[in-house]
């Protein structure tokens, strides 16, 4: 990848630029977005679960972890099937096309978090030291997303129903994740079910250096590290078995 690093920048550059232009508040609206659904959030739940600790802080965290997931992989979708004349006509890697949607991805969750952050401190009084710790953790995410995503974009060059069911799947997966409820609520037979969703995973961990102070434990850190590098290696192994007949196809 380093010798189309170039390239790569600035395809990143111009899908940053195409999900803003023509829009009078431009990067407003992506965080003016998540801060009005954590609004409506907080005021429909807060009577049921207002009582747990930091609860609004722990929506805002829960919901842009959820948020990168999902934009990151639905917006992955199109990567290959919206750039057809990248496809057709040059010779490029494709993955790097997958690549600079989930860096422009990366770069719009970033600085929603860096603009949330006041709130979070705000509302706690404080930012925990662990704090730090954030950058490690959303470089490990970035990579679970990026290997959802080419599985995604390869899969949706041959089947075009996988928008629809793709979006379906992650309204499910919103209420799968302990987004508007605490973790606490799942039944303990549940727990170890309901700990294999890697969002869950990386989501826990969130809270644990943003809102609670601490540094989450090894087997999170293990398993969201484990499932990041699969999610990579597979998401290639797909994306190169399906890539021979993309030209064809688009």
């Amino acid at each position: 990848m380093w010798q189309y690093r170039e390239l790569i920048k600035n395809l990143t550059t111009v899908e940053l630029k195409n999900r803003y232009q023509n829009t009078s508040l431009g990067f407003l609206w992506s965080l003016l977005s998540p801060l009005l659904l954590i609004g409506v959030l907080y005021f429909v739940f807060r009577h049921i679960f207002g009582n747990e600790p930091n609860y609004l802080t722990n929506i805002i965290v829960g919901l842009l972890v959820f948020r990168f997931f999902s934009v990151g992989t639905a917006s992955s979708l199109y990567s290959i099937t919206g750039k057809p004349s990248l496809v057709t006509k040059v010779y490029i890697p494709r993955h790097i096309l997958v690549l600079s949607t989930a860096l422009a991805n990366l770069i719009s969750s970033l600085l929603e978090f860096l603009v949330l952050l006041p709130i979070v401190f705000l509302a706690l009084g404080h930012l925990p030291f662990t704090v730090a710790f954030y950058p490690l953790l959303h470089f490990i995410y970035f990579w679970f997303v990026f290997g959802a995503g080419l599985i995604l974009a390869a899969c949706y060059v041959y089947f075009r129903d996988l928008n629809q069911i793709w979006e379906v799947l992650l309204n499910v997966l919103f209420f799968c994740c302990p987004i508007i409820y605490p973790l606490s609520i799942v039944p303990d037979y549940l727990m170890r079910y309901y700990m294999l969703n890697p969002v869950t995973r990386f989501m826990v961990i969130y809270r644990d250096v943003m809102v609670a102070g601490q540094i989450s434990s090894v087997t999170n850190f293990a398993f969201v590290i484990a499932v990041a590098i699969a999610a990579y290696f597979v998401g290639s192994f797909i994306f190169n078995r399906m890539q021979r007949r993309f030209a064809e196809e688009i």
